[in-house]
């Protein structure tokens, strides 16, 4: 079960479990939270919209760490006036773990199962950019482990294809030297038109 909510002005897709980031809220680390501005609600009944909200639905959520972002720099500059100025800002974020979603007749909530996850890989995950691995895709990776024992085989035929273009390539070389010789007979004419001036001579 999923559901797309509102918080600071901005819309997140979550579902159970996922780790991510919004704008700062204020709680310390370990509160419980509740967002009522649900948009849309997909589960094993289908999707509900709202219109804008939908009404009696909520996403229960616990506040992680507040924290500052990502350094913003801020540069100005006015051409031949020699005017520059660099700034930086740190937008505070608060980063939230979703427990549960009701709503719609449904509810979903979070097992508390705790993933070991150092803080650089919960950032990843809150901001999207490390999705997370569900062990129903892990087991795929593990059968293309035979894949990869194939590899070497293909690696042992490509030498073999190298070997029959070496042997190929001697015969070119053989027939270097007979192009040499048609050569030969145009660097005599000249000589034939040297004699036929020393004739006219």
């Amino acid at each position: 079960m999923y559901a797309v909510i509102k918080t600071g002005g901005k819309q997140y897709r979550v579902q159970p479990g996922d780790v991510i980031v919004v704008e700062k809220l204020d709680g310390d680390a370990g509160a419980e939270m509740s967002f009522g501005d649900v948009l849309m609600l997909g589960g094993d009944k289908g999707v509900t919209l709202g219109a804008p909200l939908i009404s009696g639905a909520s996403v229960a959520a616990t506040l992680v760490e507040t924290r500052k972002g990502e350094k913003i720099k801020i540069f100005k500059k006015t051409r031949r006036q020699g005017y520059r100025r660099t700034n930086g800002h740190r937008q505070m974020e608060s980063v939230l773990r979703i427990t549960g979603i009701a709503g719609a007749g449904e509810t979903a909530k979070w097992d508390g199962t705790v993933d070991l996850m150092t803080k650089a890989e919960m950032n990843l995950r809150a901001r999207g950019l490390a999705p997370r691995v569900d062990e129903t895709e892990a087991k795929p990776a593990k059968k293309a482990a035979p894949a990869k024992a194939a590899a070497p085989a293909k690696k042992a035929a490509a030498p073999a294809t190298e070997k029959t273009e070496a042997k190929a390539a001697p015969a070119k070389k053989a027939d270097a030297p007979k192009a040499e010789a048609k050569k030969a007979p145009a660097k005599k004419a000249p000589a034939k038109k040297a004699d036929k001036a020393g004739d006219d001579a």
